[in-house]
Parts: structure tokens; sequence; C-alpha cells
């Protein structure tokens, strides 16, 4: 997501580094070097000039102060100007005190039952909600089969009544959610292929049958610039109050999540980045420009391991490492945490410098994880604390043990000290992010 865009704009921001101040002769070579990489990343023509424009101006203006340095400054202005692209303050979705209704719609092929239950699982996840997915796609076979099928593999309850009418089913819905003490309603409308007025009509029926608290648009982001003519086309009638974009996990390069908000300046709420079903995130656009420039998108780790560790948990191993205590049964257990959530490759992406270091092509080896595991489950808790007693004897012991050889062993040993010196130096804010 964002990778071939953010690697031209590391590049170009990259010339201008060590520059002694600020003038148009000495940036704008980046400034054509960022115009190129916005408009091959799909980025809408009109809205790459208004970018560049901005930050042309902004920069040359720019009273730089003796201790920052010109550079510096001006990444911080491409950055701040990226925010703004993709919206500035987060939008977070509806979640009223009582029940909510949320209405999803789409076209065909978008995503929006899978990503109906993306939304479900999100919202008892994070709000405690009780939600209940209902089936008004009566066209599409199958499409009421398989959103049964997504709400059973989230133990979530599905309300069908079958190819009646949309209208019909969402006030049974009502009551039925009323009556079960289901508190967030989502609704799953048809698609079509494309824009046709019975399907907005529809839409706009089931709008007036039932109060809507959020009429959603799910957006394949794959269909680049034409996603702004299909936003446009569904909020002259139905007003949406917020865009979701899907398959950005794809062979997509990102330019529609910059263009959509600023020409249509409908929020987006969540993009898709797997499809699995908790493939859905808080769309968070300070984090997302940070991740377009490779600093990393420490907010997105920190969402993926929320329901892993405790805010006590974390405080002390950040104490830990502060300290250099961080020690191998820390890791080990660390190691039992990463591997719950998912493919390493996909945090180390989100790291700091990921692209500058190569982690974001980086394929890990699931075999790999385990061999590191069975070694320092091979150690005794005293060694996993103390490594440095870890003579030849007990590295013998430990390699027959784990079913591993010594000299593996060793290049953990030395690879995980190495490790120990990197984290103390970035918790005592001795190491620069490498951006």
């Amino acid at each position: 997501m964002f990778e071939y865009m953010g690697d031209r704009l590391s590049r170009a921001i990259k010339n201008i580094r060590g520059m002694g101040r600020i003038t148009e002769e000495n940036i704008s070579e980046a400034m054509r070097e960022i115009r190129l990489a916005l408009l091959e990343a799909d980025v809408n023509y009109q809205v790459v000039k208004e970018f560049v424009q901005n930050v042309k101006e902004k920069a040359l203006g720019l009273e730089v102060e003796k201790n920052i340095k010109p550079d510096e400054l001006f990444i911080k202005l491409v950055k701040d100007e990226l925010v703004e692209l993709l919206g500035g303050d987060y939008v977070p979705l509806t979640v009223n005190n009582g029940t909510t209704v949320l209405m999803l719609c789409g076209l065909q092929g978008s995503g929006k039952t899978t990503t109906a239950g993306k939304l479900a699982n999100f919202l008892r996840k994070k709000y405690h909600k009780k939600p209940l997915l209902v089936a008004c796609d009566v066209y599409r076979p199958a499409a009421i089969d398989q959103l049964v099928e997504v709400g059973k593999s989230l133990d979530i309850p599905v309300f069908t009544k079958g190819k009646i009418s949309p209208i019909e089913i969402v006030r049974e819905a009502e009551v039925y959610a009323k009556e079960n003490n289901l508190d967030y309603i989502i609704i799953d409308t048809a698609g079509r292929l494309q824009i046709d007025e019975a399907l907005m009509q529809e839409l706009k029926d089931i709008s007036d049958a039932i109060k809507i608290d959020e009429t959603i648009l799910v957006i394949d982001a794959m269909m680049g610039q034409d996603a702004i003519n299909v936003i446009n086309g569904f909020n002259d009638t139905l007003k949406l109050t917020g865009t979701i974009l899907t398959k950005l996990d794809g062979n997509t390069k990102g330019g529609v999540a910059l263009s959509v908000r600023h020409i249509t300046h409908i929020p987006i709420k969540f993009v898709g980045d797997s499809e699995k079903m908790d493939g859905l995130r808080e769309f968070y656009p300070v984090s997302m420009a940070e991740r377009i420039l490779d600093m990393g998108d420490i907010l997105g780790i920190a969402e993926k391991v929320e329901n892993l560790v405790t805010e006590e948990e974390a405080k002390d191993q950040m104490l830990k490492m502060k300290k250099g205590n961080y020690d191998l049964e820390d890791f080990l257990h660390n190691l039992k945490q990463i591997k719950k959530l998912g493919p390493l490759e996909n945090i180390l992406k989100m790291l700091p410098g990921a692209r500058k270091m190569g982690l974001n092509n980086i394929s890990v080896d699931p075999k790999q994880i385990g061999h590191v595991e069975a070694i320092i489950s091979s150690m005794t808790i005293y060694e996993r604390k103390h490594p440095e007693v870890l003579k030849a004897s007990r590295k013998q012991r430990i390699s027959k043990g784990s079913g591993r050889p010594v000299e593996e062993i060793n290049r953990l040993l030395n690879q995980f000290e190495e490790m120990k010196k990197m984290m103390k130096a970035f918790s005592n804010g001795n190491m620069k992010m490498p951006f």
C-alpha cells in the first residue's frame, strides 16, 4: 500500500538533503520529482497541481530558524500537505449509545459483503457492540448465502427474509434488533455493475424507511480515478457520510486515497488491507502520510498489538529496554505474541525507515521463527535472563535440545545483543528515525 508512491517521494526528498537554505532553485528538482511521483501513483492531475503549488509557496515563504535544518523543515512541510490531502483530521465512525444503523452501498465487486463482516467484527472488538448483519442484496445469486457464511464465521447474527422487498427487510430487521438487544445494524445492499436509477432509488427508499446514522460507500481502490465519479454519483442521491477503500493490499498505487478525499470532501473512514476478517483499519491521515514518507506506522502497529499486550505490560517492557534489561525470556514471550499478528513481514513494513532498510521487500520464513523459538525454549530460565553464562558446554546441550547447530545459536545471541543496543538507543531518544 502506497509503496510505489512512497519510494518516489523518498527519492525526491533525499535529493534535498544537506542544502543550506530553501530557494526556488534548489527545490525545483525535488518538486519536479514529487509531481511525477504523485502523477505516476494515479493521483488526480488537479490535486497534484494544487499540492505542488502549495508546497512550493509555503517552502519559499518559510523563515528557517538556526536550530532547524532546511531539509528537515521541507520534509515536514511535504508531510503536512499530504495530511491535508488525506483529510486532515481523523473522522470516526458514528457509534451511538442506543442503536446505530449503518448502510453499506457500492458497485458490484467492491467487497461490500466482506466489508460488512469486517465492520461488525471491528465494532464488537473496539466498542463491545452487538452487531446485526442485514441481507438486502436480493438480486445477486448467493449474496444472502455469502453474508450468512460471513456471519457464521464470526458468530455474528444475520437477518434474512429471502428475496422480498429490501424496504420490508430493513423494517423487520429493526424490530428484530430491538427484541434481541442488538445495538448496531449493518445493512448490506445490492450492488450494480454501474450506477443506475433503479439502484439509487432503492437505496433512497431504504434510507427513507429507517433512520440511517451512517451511509458508507465501499470503493475498490484499484478503480483509480474512476472512484471519484462513483463517489459523486452516489453522493448526489444519498449524501454519503464516508467511504471505505478496499483492496489496498493489492496491486494499487494508492493515489486514489489522495484524490477522493480532496475532490469529493467525503471522509475516508476505513481502508481494507487484507482479506481476513480483521483486515480493516481506521483511516488516520497523519499515520497514512507518515507511512507514505517511510516514517513508519507506529499507530498501526499499536492497533495490531492492543488486544495482545496490556498497557501495564507495554510500560514494563519499555522500561526494560530503556535500562538495557530486556532479556531472552522477554524476547521469547514477544515472539509468541508476534506469531499471533500474522506474517512478520507485514509488521516490518510498518517500521520507520522500512523501505530505506529494505524491510518492505523482505520475506520471513515462519520456519526461521520456529527455529529461534526452539533454541530459546531449550535454554533454562536462568540462561535466558543471563545469556552471558552460555559457554561451549551449555550451547552443545541447547543445540541437542533444539535440533539447531551451535553456529546458529551464536548468530542468534550476537543478533540479540545488537538488537538490545538499538532498542536502548531508540527508547532513550539517542537515535533519529531513519527518514
